[in-house]
C-alpha cells in the first residue's frame, strides 16, 4: 500500500530596494500574479530549491534572508495537496521572465495586484503586517 503524502515546494517574497516586490506572471494553470517559486527537487534542500527557482523564473540571483512562514492549507493550491515554506530574499539588478513566468514585473508593496494565483495574496498580506516588512 502506497502513502500518498503532500507536495514539497518553496516560493519567494523578492524586493529589490526602492522598487518593490517581484511578481511572476505565470505561464501555466493557474493564471494570474504569483510570487516566483516552485516545486523542491529531490535532494534539493529548501533554501537551494528557493535559490534555483528565483533564477529560473526571474533571472536573479538572490541572497535569502530567512524563512518567513510555510503555509500548508491543503487547498492553498488547486493542483495538489502543496507544502510551500516561503523564504524572503533580496536581489538587485533587472528581472527577466525565464522558465514558467510568462512575464514578470516590480509592484510598489502599496500597489500589489488585489487577485493573485494560489494563497499568495494571504501571504503577502501576512508579510506586509509582519515585522520583516516593517523599517529596520
Amino acid at each position: 500500500m502506497g502513502y500518498k503524502n503532500p507536495v514539497p515546494a518553496v516560493d519567494l517574497i523578492i524586493e529589490i530596494e526602492g522598487q518593490g516586490l517581484i511578481l511572476i506572471e505565470r505561464r501555466n494553470p493557474p493564471p494570474g500574479w504569483a510570487l516566483p517559486g516552485g516545486f523542491v527537487d529531490y535532494g534539493e534542500s529548501l533554501e537551494q530549491a528557493a535559490v534555483r527557482e528565483a533564477k529560473e523564473e526571474t533571472c536573479l540571483d538572490v541572497e535569502l534572508l530567512g524563512q518567513f512562514h510555510t503555509y500548508s492549507d491543503p487547498h492553498r493550491d488547486p493542483r495538489m495537496h502543496c507544502i510551500s515554506t516561503v523564504f524572503v530574499a533580496k536581489a538587485s539588478g533587472t528581472p527577466k521572465a525565464e522558465d514558467d513566468a510568462k512575464s514578470v514585473a516590480l509592484f510598489p508593496k502599496d500597489r500589489l495586484p488585489d487577485t493573485l494565483a494560489f494563497d499568495h495574496r494571504k501571504i503577502l498580506d501576512d508579510y506586509l503586517n509582519s515585522p520583516w516588512c516593517q523599517p529596520r
